[in-house]
């Protein structure tokens, strides 16, 4: 899977994709992640924000740096590319879309923007050229740009492709867990107080166990 983020804060990714699972992913060579800067196609001493038109608070991304960014992306089948545009009002980011877009695509494209947002005309030209362009939210919240959620498709993604995580059992949406998880020490001493770790986790029977993992059973 190769991931391209066209962003103007590229530097923002740095520390969490070269972490944990994603990093070691990278360096696998399951993923690919690279980036397009819409400031370095601003003319000289040039903005790549503006006044909206209309009127109205803030400033607005301007349409060309974003499409000269695009340009630079190589990419082999359009149809196995997705373009996605995140938006507070666009559809809900799901588990179900994460699997659809890592079975289907070999290519996403992840345009974040910020301010007041990212000039209509960008998503009209693409949609034009006869690309897949996907309006898409992580949460009914408002962020100060499409970094944050670039990160979290990168992530929950790439979780779904084939030798990303250890194990198929690895991906929590697959198998069977309580909301509840215990580890070492068996009884913790808290101010005085003991936590103990449920009787059932530790009795060897694996049908109570999965039972009450499914709460079925009570601990």
């Amino acid at each position: 899977m190769n991931f391209h983020v066209i962003t103007i804060f590229p530097e923002m990714f740095d520390s969490y994709l070269r972490e944990s699972i994603i990093g070691r992913a990278v360096k696998a060579k399951k993923i690919k992640i690279k980036f397009y800067n819409p400031m370095d196609f601003c003319k000289p001493k040039g903005r790549v924000d503006g006044r909206p038109y209309g009127g109205g608070p803030g400033m607005v991304l301007q349409p060309e740096p974003f499409l000269k960014a695009f340009s630079k992306i190589k990419l082999k089948n359009k149809k196995k590319t997705k373009i996605i545009i995140f938006s507070p009002t666009g559809k809900k980011f799901t588990t179900g879309y994460a699997k659809n877009s890592a079975k289907k695509y070999t290519d996403i494209i992840l345009i974040s923007g910020r301010y007041e947002g990212i000039d209509a005309r960008v998503k009209k030209v693409l949609r034009a050229t006869g690309y897949v362009v996907d309006d898409i939210s992580i949460g009914d919240y408002v962020l100060t740009g499409g970094e944050l959620p670039a990160m979290v498709l990168i992530d929950c993604i790439s979780r779904q492709i084939p030798g990303v995580l250890g194990k198929y059992e690895s991906l929590e949406e697959e198998r069977v867990s309580s909301s509840e998880v215990y580890t070492r020490p068996e009884k913790l001493i808290y101010k005085g107080k003991s936590y103990k770790v449920p009787k059932v986790l530790l009795s060897g029977h694996h049908g109570k166990i999965e039972a009450w993992k499914k709460g079925l059973t009570k601990s």
